[in-house]
């Protein structure tokens, strides 16, 4: 059997940051899940709703975390079992220069997952003779982290900036044409209000429609 390689997590924000929490880490139990959010929007006439993209969840890190006394004995009485288990604890309150707890940094080898810990389970399994815990497993479930500066180097949402024209044809839709234009057929009224139509539902083909920018007065 391998022995368990040696991973951190260190403190990155708050009170405390710069300092780590040192654990005993199975690199063979953990798993990286990731999520995106999606808008439903029913269109009359179609039998399943339209998915339109909304935004990507934030990653999740989860792992079974492992401390002992025995075969990682501690030089510090001060990074015991019981201490870090108050350690990690205390990662889930808030930190009052943060007005939220602090974030962290998962780092083992060239892994390396800026977090904040979502959910946080402890079994203890050996006990000192005065009881205190000598083992213990953590449950850990981080949610990824990102500043508001690192979102915004990414590239920004966009809609249309200038208003333009288009001709509806007979195999075209006015909620066909929102999904083009703004990437949601649910504001085909904003294209119905510019256009001054009178009955959005029975559109000539042939008929001229303006498609303002999203951020203009109609």
């Amino acid at each position: 059997m391998n022995k368990l390689e040696k991973a951190a997590i260190e403190i990155t924000g708050g009170a405390n940051s710069g300092k780590s929490i040192n654990v005993l880490f199975n690199p063979t139990e953990y798993s990286i899940e990731r999520t995106n959010a999606y808008k439903a929007t029913a269109i009359l006439g179609l039998s399943s709703p339209l998915l339109q993209f909304v935004n990507g969840e934030a990653d999740h890190l989860s792992m079974d975390l492992f401390l002992e006394d025995y075969t990682d004995p501690a030089p510090d009485p001060s990074n015991s079992v019981a201490s870090r288990l108050a350690a990690m604890s205390g990662l889930l309150l808030i930190d009052a220069s943060l007005h939220a707890p602090p974030p962290v940094r998962f780092v083992w080898g060239d892994l390396l997952f800026d977090a904040v810990i979502e959910k946080l389970g402890q079994k203890r399994t050996l006990f000192q003779p005065d009881g205190t815990p000598a083992r213990a497993t953590l449950s850990v479930t981080f949610k990824e982290y990102r500043t508001l500066q690192q979102q915004l180097r990414e590239p920004r949402r966009e809609s249309a900036d200038k208003s333009k024209r288009r001709q509806l044809d007979s195999s075209d839709a006015l909620w066909l044409m929102a999904s083009r234009e703004y990437g949601d057929p649910a504001k085909w009224r904003v294209i119905a209000n510019a256009s001054d139509l009178d009955d959005p539902l029975n559109i000539e083909p042939g008929t001229w429609l303006s498609v303002p920018p999203l951020d203009s007065p109609i």
